[in-house]
């Protein structure tokens, strides 16, 4: 409530400054004229420039805040451009009429009408005097609407791209958000069933394994607060996975790293790495009977930081079809970097697969 009125009073003050600047730049406008063209030599010059000038000046203002207070009144910004522009013409011309009446007769009160304006109404041709004069209000309340509604007209359409940008960044943030919230039960199933096959086969290892992955989880839960944190975190994460893994694979699965120390500090997308990961051993390593080889790897190359995960195994295009993790691994990136974030899986020899991740280094 605070705020609204704060925003009133703003705008009001904002209003009121455009009205004192736009009609004193009016009366500077002419008093420049007037005297160049030497109609300021006596007195009565200046007598009846002012007296003229200061009725005109206080109607214009008088008359352009009502039809200020009419344009809200009506809600005239609010409606389709064509009845806007309608509107305009209508409340230009009815308030350029109003405003010459009073004119001529405050005019011919005071004395300052002008001799031609003075002729003709002695001869009783008052309704050409008042279009005369209504002419004149006409043009100088155009323009002051014109400056009105183009003023609006620009404030409306940048509220309107801010409110936009906002929804956009609001969908984006929900969207990231239910990845992620697909990201770590698809995680902790994963986790959960390599654990179960450890129970009965290995009860020592199965207590150490869940240790594990109460790591796991604890780090992956603080990492689910932000869109980014440093491959450093995210690589302890994939190294304890990795570990609780060997532990049920065994001699069947080799673990290598190839990862370049300046690429630690870097932002990624967390649970990325972990994914592609999870995908490896999955798809790879458990369907091979001699098991294999995951391979990490993790460098810059030009302007992206590359994240690399090798697997013994062959491709799948089924298993890429309806495999969440992939799927959403290339989502999130499409969200945080746009065209710029790229996702690549392939053969890389007849029995290595790639996945392989850009992502640029001054997203």
């Amino acid at each position: 409530m605070q705020l609204g009125i704060e925003q009133y009073w703003l705008g009001n003050k904002r209003y009121w400054i455009f009205q004192a600047c736009g009609w004193g730049m009016f009366i500077l406008v002419h008093l420049f004229f007037n005297i160049s063209f030497n109609k300021m030599s006596t007195w009565d010059d200046w007598e009846l420039f002012l007296g003229r000038i200061g009725i005109f000046v206080v109607l214009g203002v008088v008359f352009t805040h009502l039809m200020r207070m009419v344009i809200i009144w009506l809600n005239v910004l609010q409606k389709k451009l064509e009845k806007q522009g309608l509107i305009f013409l209508v409340i230009t011309t009815i308030f350029a009429l109003i405003a010459a009446f009073f004119n001529i007769h405050l005019l011919r009160k005071f004395k300052y009408l002008a001799q031609a304006e003075q002729t003709t109404l002695n001869d009783n041709n008052f309704i050409l005097v008042l279009l005369s004069n209504a002419f004149n209000f006409f043009i100088f309340y155009f323009i002051w609407n014109l400056i009105y509604f183009m003023y609006h007209y620009i404030a409306k359409s940048q509220k309107q791209q801010l409110d936009t940008l906002q929804l956009e960044s609001l969908v984006k943030e929900l969207e990231l958000k239910t990845i992620k919230a697909h990201i770590n039960p698809h995680f902790i199933f994963n986790s959960l069933n390599s654990i179960r096959a450890l129970v009965d086969e290995n009860p020592e290892r199965a207590r150490k394994a869940i240790t594990e992955l109460s790591n796991i989880l604890r780090s992956s839960i603080n990492v689910d607060k932000s869109e980014t944190v440093t491959f450093e975190k995210e690589l302890a994460i994939v190294k304890d996975y990795l570990a609780l893994e060997t532990m049920r694979f065994e001699d069947r699965l080799q673990v290598e790293y190839e990862v370049d120390d300046d690429t630690l500090a870097s932002p990624v997308p967390p649970m990325m790495l972990q994914t592609l990961v999870e995908n490896a051993i999955k798809h790879g390593i458990s369907k091979q009977i001699n098991g294999g080889i995951v391979r990490v790897i993790s460098d810059f190359s030009g302007n992206y930081h590359e994240l690399t995960v090798q697997n013994t195994g062959q491709l799948s295009t089924d298993k890429l079809e309806e495999g969440f993790g992939l799927s959403s691994t290339n989502d999130r990136l499409q969200l945080l970097y746009g065209p710029k974030g790229r996702f690549q899986i392939r053969q890389l020899t007849p029995a290595l697969v790639e996945a392989r991740v850009l992502i640029p280094v001054n997203a």
